[in-house]
């Protein structure tokens, strides 16, 4: 076990005392930005640590499920914000990031890799859910700006008899390649560049090196099928919302806030 004082996280904040002065210094106007972030950071991490040992202590499962469902409503909240041109992106964003997380949690459990508990479900959720978060917020700006940009094509294609799905396919698949090329890539440079925080903090523990290294392909493989999940249902929910039932393109949607 490593016992971190806090003392040695007040420590820590010479380097983000650093990353103020460079804000300062070259006038980019985050100074304000690091500073929240950083006491939010702490307040967040500290109450979610109590949080989490308390479900821990418990043991209980309803209590893990209640903590996943309140990371894919405040998950989905937070995507919105990215997907102000999509109508409806709310609930899109709802049922892909449940999905994600049901699906990958339901599969290594059934397999056997990890048992049915608090210590285990409740960490790997959140990186499903957070990852699955990123995904399914990418697609969805990346769909909004595209059908914008794209309105002539669209309905031109439209105006040739194809139908909604028809004619934003191309618009779709730049989506989905956007939302999952940052895994794809994360996963073919682990080991190269970065070692994941699961494998890391696995040695720092003591583990057997070929041990960590198993846990951490799992939770890669994971991540990857979580994205992919979560864009897929997102970019198929979203893309639909676009066009009335006799297939014509909806006048853009004022922008949520």
């Amino acid at each position: 076990m490593v016992d971190v004082s806090l003392l040695e996280v007040a420590g820590a904040l010479a380097l983000v005392a650093v990353a103020i002065g460079i804000a300062v210094w070259e006038r980019t106007g985050l100074e304000r930005d690091v500073g929240l972030a950083t006491v939010r950071a702490f307040v967040q991490l500290t109450a979610i640590g109590y949080v989490i040992q308390l479900i821990f202590d418990s043991d209980e499962l309803v209590f893990v499920v209640a903590l996943l469902a309140v990371m894919v409503t405040i998950g989905a909240f937070t995507a919105r914000t990215r997907a102000r041109e999509v109508p409806g992106a709310l609930g899109t964003l709802f049922v892909a990031l449940g999905l994600a997380a049901a699906a990958t949690l339901v599969l290594v459990i059934a397999l056997g890799v990890f048992p049915a508990t608090p210590r285990y479900l409740v960490p790997v959720g959140g990186m499903v859910i957070g990852n699955a978060m990123t995904a399914a917020a990418v697609a969805l700006n990346r769909l909004g700006e595209d059908v914008r940009s794209s309105t002539r094509e669209i309905e031109a294609a439209l105006a040739l008899g194809a139908t909604g799905g028809q004619a934003i396919r191309a618009v779709t698949r730049r989506s989905l390649r956007s939302a999952t090329i940052p895994v794809i890539d994360q996963t073919k440079t682990t080991g190269l560049i970065t070692f994941p925080g699961t494998m890391v903090g696995m040695l720092v523990a003591g583990a057997q090196p070929v041990d960590a290294v198993r846990l951490q392909l799992i939770l890669l493989y994971l991540l990857m099928g979580a994205v992919a999940i979560a864009a897929l249902t997102a970019v198929a929910l979203a893309r639909r919302r676009f066009f009335t039932a006799a297939q014509q393109l909806r006048e853009p949607a004022a922008p949520a806030r």
